[in-house]
């Protein structure tokens, strides 16, 4: 990965169109299972049971159902598989990491008089990784139809020859900047394959010129490595109350404050162009992209104790309303054939285009969709139970804000995403202070065409032991999911289907106090 040297600031006001769009959206919308250990054994069925640090999360009705004030704190190790095929070519990236998955607390105040129908009042602070954004990808094969110089041609069309030459003593940074702040990131695009030497005008002395032309020929196909790395994390911390009323109804409240870091560097690296025909024999493009900020949300929920069996819980989870920011450095290198020995590829010409510019973008902001959760649990008495939880989430009600910059793409989200159905199955048995645990999911996948974002089916196995005043607790998670990805969202469009697996070791301590 090439490295900044001098960084330059700029602000531009319009869309980013390789960051701001429904990938954004899908990201911060598909919150993972994350919690505690317990939680993760039991699939994150458990809306209706309550008496849980991770359930708070899920019904904030559930710190009403503690007896006692409780703390516990989980260590969990993330490790993501990416398989991919690209054109008949498998390859394989995977990322693995140990990280603080959840810690919190619940204080229990119970009502002294015995004359209130409120039994007791909770609070609870719980801390969560809510989604763990680390995950690598690796796509290559040989692409018989495009190359990244599609790309390049697709912002170039349009665009005077006047805008992207350098005048007098003005540097590639300098009019980089330049065409940032006036044109916007279609122009600073154009502007990259033109000083690369990807494109051509059609017209090399008219400053007018619109139309171009590209060098690189690939008419068996072009070698095509492409590479993401994505590093951070969606952070969440969460300030409960909660309430018990009479013996069989438990009311609660969650405010939400969401912390997003998080960093995205994709390369493409291509080689294998026509030697022949085709005067670029190589392209490197990298586009490294910061994305930070904050988000807020909220919940209400409740559970009834129907009898000494059964539980039902609700559980509303409204949107989340994020503000974020973005920031990106790109580079290109190519190898042309030179002019003056062109049948020597040892005097090939390097040409670097570094910018060396940082570009800062407006803030802008996404509302996710918001999710009802329906739950229903049966206790056998001290044996065990088993639970499920049925979650509704309609993304095609996710927008990105303001609503009048990302119309295009709030109508296009509006159109290719759907209402999803999601399904969870827990169980527990004990055994004295031994507790064993399983749990089942499946969550529809969010677009209209299936085939984009497949389904998602996961199990879960855990283990726990209780030794009175505290327990320890093991989950092994395991999920896997199907997707068709796009390279870039315009030019080289060609999707590598990529199959992700997901397997999550938790292990969580619990005090009771």
């Amino acid at each position: 990965m090439k490295r900044v040297i001098t960084l330059f600031l700029m602000a531009c006001s319009v869309s980013l169109v390789s960051a701001q769009s429904i990938e954004d959206v899908l990201r911060y919308s598909n919150q993972n299972l994350s919690g505690t250990a317990r939680y993760r054994a039991l699939s994150g069925a458990f809306g209706a049971l309550g008496g849980d640090l991770s359930a708070i999360s899920h019904n904030p009705a559930g710190s009403a159902v503690f007896t006692t004030t409780e703390l516990g704190a989980s260590l969990s190790n993330f490790t993501l598989e990416n398989n991919s095929n690209f054109f008949g070519t498998s390859t394989t990236a995977d990322e693995s990491l140990f990280d603080i998955s959840q810690f919190g607390a619940v204080f229990v105040f119970n009502e002294g008089s015995g004359r209130s129908d409120w039994k007791k009042i909770t609070l609870g602070l719980n801390y969560e990784l809510s989604n763990n954004l680390n995950q690598d990808i690796f796509v290559a094969g040989i692409n018989p139809n495009n190359s990244i110089d599609q790309y390049f041609l697709a912002f170039a069309d349009g665009v005077p020859l006047s805008l992207l030459q350098l005048q007098g003593g003005e540097s590639i940074d300098d009019l980089y900047q330049f065409l940032g702040e006036t044109e916007g990131f279609g122009a600073q695009q154009a502007f990259l394959g033109f000083q690369s030497f990807i494109l051509e005008p059609d017209d090399i002395n008219d400053p007018n010129n619109t139309t171009y032309f590209s060098n690189a020929f690939y008419p068996n196909g072009v070698d095509q490595e492409y590479t993401v790395f994505n590093r951070g994390y969606d952070r969440k911390f969460t300030f409960n109350l909660g309430a018990q009323y009479k013996e069989n109804l438990f009311l609660g409240v969650n405010l939400n404050v969401h912390d997003v870091d998080f960093r995205k560097v994709s390369i493409i690296d291509e080689i294998g162009f026509d030697f022949d025909s085709s005067s670029i024999q190589s392209i490197y493009f990298e586009n490294d992209l910061y994305t930070f900020g904050e988000g807020f949300s909220f919940q209400v929920g409740g559970i009834a104790r129907v009898n000494d069996d059964v539980r039902l819980g609700v559980t509303y989870q409204s949107p989340t309303w994020y503000r974020l920011n973005d920031e990106l450095i790109q580079y290109v290198e190519t190898t042309r054939i030179n002019p003056a020995d062109p049948s020597n590829p040892d005097a090939d010409l390097l040409e670097i285009v570094d910018p060396r510019v940082v570009n800062i973008y407006e803030q802008y902001r996404i509302k996710t969709p918001s999710k009802l959760n329906g739950s229903f649990a049966y206790v056998f008495g001290k044996q065990g139970l088993i639970s499920f939880d049925y979650i509704r989430t309609d993304y095609s009600n996710a927008e990105l804000r303001p609503e009048g910059d990302f119309q295009g793409e709030n109508n296009f989200i509006a159109d290719v995403l759907r209402a999803t159905n999601e399904y969870r199955v827990g169980g527990e048995y004990r055994i004295n202070q031994l507790r064993l645990r399983g749990g089942y999911r499946f969550a529809e996948g969010p677009f209209e065409d299936e085939s984009t974002i497949g389904d998602l089916e996961g199990y879960s196995l855990g283990l726990g032991y209780d030794f009175g005043g505290a327990a320890i607790d093991v989950a092994y998670e395991h999920s896997e999911q199907e997707r068709n990805q796009q390279l870039f969202p315009v030019g080289l469009t060609d999707r590598a289907n990529i199959n992700g697996i997901n397997d999550i070791v938790t292990v969580t301590f619990s005090l009771k106090l």
